[in-house]
């Protein structure tokens, strides 16, 4: 139970039920390769539980915080606050990508899928804490993990993140530019789905991006047509 010390240590929290706190950490893949496929030896439903708790946390948060924000702007920076690279960026940052268990095949996968699986740990660990210790303290962990994130955003300094607008910008300085995002497809669970997404300038291909969102999708399409630009 290395990792869930590991893990204990860096959240500073100590899990009353500590099978919680191990499921929480371990991949699908890791539990395939030891033999146990359970429903509860991998993290995939207490992420499901997690992501639920992170998107009502965060849109409180931001309910408080903007009191005159309207719908789509609370929608948009909470997106930009629970999104992929956000959450992955705090789980490398924090010190725990180290206590997540990938099996063999996963260990040797690309840097995008380890993101992703990093990000949905971090879900994971949300639902575990609060399954253990209940909403109060799963909520100020979260805010503590995110504090930075969420004080970015509201200083406005995550706009610089909008990349879909920011390539819309860097298009219009030329002449007839027709910008569009094809979905090219959707995969997995409805609890879990992943979008796949292509942004093409004129009819030509400049970027390719995937999220839990058409949305996030569609700004890592931008974010990369920007670099190829």
């Amino acid at each position: 139970m290395i990792n869930v010390e590991k893990l204990e240590m860096k959240l500073n929290y100590v899990f009353k039920d500590k099978k919680l706190a191990n499921m929480a950490i371990t991949h699908k893949s890791y539990a395939n390769d030891i033999g146990d496929t359970s429903l509860n030896s991998y993290n995939e439903r207490v992420e499901f539980l997690g992501d639920a708790i992170l998107e009502y946390i965060i849109s409180k948060e931001l309910y408080v915080k903007l009191p005159n924000a309207k719908e789509g702007e609370l929608t948009k920076r909470r997106a930009r606050i629970v999104c992929e690279e956000s959450l992955c960026k705090v789980i490398k940052e924090e010190g725990l990508a180290e206590c997540i268990k990938l099996g063999k095949c996963e260990l040797r996968a690309k840097s995008n899928r380890r993101d992703a699986m990093l990000a949905d740990m971090f879900e994971a660990i949300l639902g575990a804490i609060y399954l253990d210790g209940g909403f109060e303290i799963a909520q100020n962990i979260c805010l503590r993990l995110l504090s930075t994130t969420i004080s970015n955003e509201l200083k406005n300094i995550a706009e610089n993140n909008d990349y879909k607008t920011r390539l819309q910008e860097e298009v219009q300085k030329g002449k007839n530019k027709d910008i569009k995002y094809k979905l090219v497809k959707e995969e997995g669970p409805a609890h879990d789905k992943k979008f796949y997404v292509e942004v093409y300038v004129n009819n030509c291909k400049i970027g390719e991006g995937n999220g839990k969102s058409k949305k996030e999708a569609e700004q890592k399409a931008a974010k990369e047509a920007l670099q190829n630009i």
